[in-house]
């Protein structure tokens, strides 16, 4: 009889290990990207005031 292992855990952690990588490519991008999102959005705000 052959033993298989219990792999229950493994897709958890999986999951897991993406989320946190898609969560540090979000934050690195929000970093680089952060200035010049905020300059448009300043941009946008002021061009709607006049």
């Amino acid at each position: 009889m052959l033993y298989l292992p219990r792999e229950e855990g493994q897709g958890l952690v999986e999951y897991a290990l993406i989320l946190v990588l898609i969560a540090i490519v979000v934050i690195v991008i929000l970093v680089i990207l952060g200035s010049q999102v905020s300059t448009v959005f300043s941009q946008i705000t002021s061009g709607l005031t006049r």
